[in-house]
């Protein structure tokens, strides 16, 4: 009995008969839609960063996530100092021009601090206090008043930036001579410079 041979091991590396040894050694190319891949990738990117961009401003604009904007609008809230309104009669004050005949109305207003009685004292909306009760104070502000506007002069007043010039010089000697009154600003009521 004759057998045939049985090929194992070399039966799946034969070629066809019928094919070219070219064909063979080609690979074959994969067709994947590239330009349709690449733009979905971008978008994709795109869509995440807008949604993680998106989620980060919101906590921040919330107070979540502590931030800049967070930050600098606790410091807004800061509850004001209680503050009391003085309001002092009219003045007329020689100036210190050449000829001696300028003289200066003035009538102001001054937003004074309360006294804290500690840190626990709550503040207070803004009160107005009589002036015959602290007719001391009032007294000693009058006098620092007049001491300033007496050296003043006529042209240095009306001058663009003369009224602001003179609420700093104000509120500096008011500082340095009447140490227990906070002045916090000097509005004027009335203001008229006669030459």
């Amino acid at each position: 009995m004759a057998t045939s041979p049985t090929v194992l091991a070399g039966a799946s590396s034969a070629a066809p008969p019928d094919s070219s040894p070219a064909s063979v050694a080609a690979p074959v190319e994969a067709k994947f839609p590239l330009i349709p891949l690449l733009i979905a990738v971008v978008v994709g990117v795109l869509v995440a960063t807008l949604g993680v961009g998106g989620v980060v401003y919101y906590l921040v604009r919330t107070g979540r996530l502590s931030g800049r904007e967070g930050s600098a609008h606790r410091t807004e809230i800061a509850i004001p100092a209680a503050t009391h309104s003085m309001v002092l009669e009219p003045l007329l004050v020689n100036l210190a021009d050449a000829g001696g005949s300028s003289y200066l109305r003035v009538a102001m207003t001054l937003r004074v601090a309360d006294a804290t009685e500690g840190k626990e004292a709550k503040p207070k909306e803004e009160k107005p206090k009589e002036d015959k009760e602290n007719s001391g104070d009032v007294a000693a502000v009058r006098d620092t008043m007049l001491t300033v506007l007496g050296r003043q002069t006529a042209d240095r007043l009306l001058a663009s930036d003369g009224k602001e010039q003179l609420k700093a010089e104000l509120k500096a000697a008011l500082a340095e001579h009447n140490a227990g009154l906070k002045v916090m600003d000097v509005f004027f009521t009335d203001f008229l410079v006669q030459r």
